[in-house]
């Protein structure tokens, strides 16, 4: 008989192993909406979105992981879009957790540390901060040839990558901050890095990463955060022995 355990134990440990209460966010980190009482399957993913919410529900999930949830500082009305996710999950008894910003700088699971890690670079220190806290990574390779640091981290997100080439032609010391961190090109080259490793661009990041003279790779906002929910599912399995499966609901950024 598949493992059970009660929704608020594992909401608390979450809380705690992700230091949830200490890290200011614009997302309300934590449970967003209580469903079962007992935890049985986890599901993770990226994004709280109706898709992503039926397919846990489909799949027998009784509690959803995810990185982006429902609110970012401000009140929303339960209507549309809002309305579908919630009704979704209130039908199904499906609990959503969310964890943004405490699972970006997590130093055991997070996406920066695991990006590192997947890549096989050296954490350094941390990096990029963003609302008081530290959110990203400095890490140090062997000089790598740009096009060849560029295929690996196509190769470890299984994603196609982007670059801005206004560093040098040979990889040496990376700023790793997932998803919008284009604009910390300056801040990369503050920290002594010749590379920044992100997720998606705009336009104003060009200009300055050019000036600030360092190589930009996008990997992804999407596929540069699934590394860490990838990495938070296994520590749950592992410790509690529960079923666990990841949504992929790619977006295409």
């Amino acid at each position: 008989m598949p493992k059970t355990m009660r929704r608020d134990e594992l909401v608390a440990y979450l809380d705690r192993y992700l230091r949830v209460a200490e890290i200011p966010d614009s997302s309300p980190n934590g449970l967003q909406v209580q469903g079962s009482a007992r935890v049985g399957k986890v599901a993770f993913a990226v994004d709280a979105s109706v898709k992503t919410i039926r397919a846990a529900a489909a799949g027998g999930a009784t509690m959803l992981v995810v990185h982006h949830g429902l609110w970012w500082g401000k009140h929303e009305q339960i209507v549309g879009t809002m309305h579908a996710r919630i009704a979704a999950l209130i039908e199904n008894d499906l609990s959503l957790y969310a964890a943004h910003l405490p699972l970006d700088c997590h130093g055991e699971v997070g996406n920066n540390v695991e990006l590192a890690r997947l890549l096989g670079l050296r954490v350094e220190s941390s990096f990029g901060q963003y609302h008081g806290v530290d959110i990203g990574v400095t890490a140090v390779v062997r000089s790598t040839p740009r096009a060849r640091f560029v295929k690996a981290v196509e190769t470890v997100l299984d994603a196609k990558a982007s670059v801005l080439p206004f560093g040098p032609a040979a990889v040496r010391r990376v700023a790793i901050v997932s998803g919008g961190g284009a604009m910390l090109a300056e801040d990369a080259a503050r920290a002594g890095c010749d590379t920044l490793l992100t997720g998606e661009t705009s336009h104003a990041a060009y200009h300055r990463a050019r000036e600030a003279a360092v190589n930009v790779v996008f990997g992804g906002h999407y596929a540069t955060e699934t590394v860490g929910l990838q990495a938070l599912r296994r520590h749950v399995r592992g410790r509690f022995g529960l079923t666990t499966a990841f949504i992929a609901a790619p977006t295409g950024y």
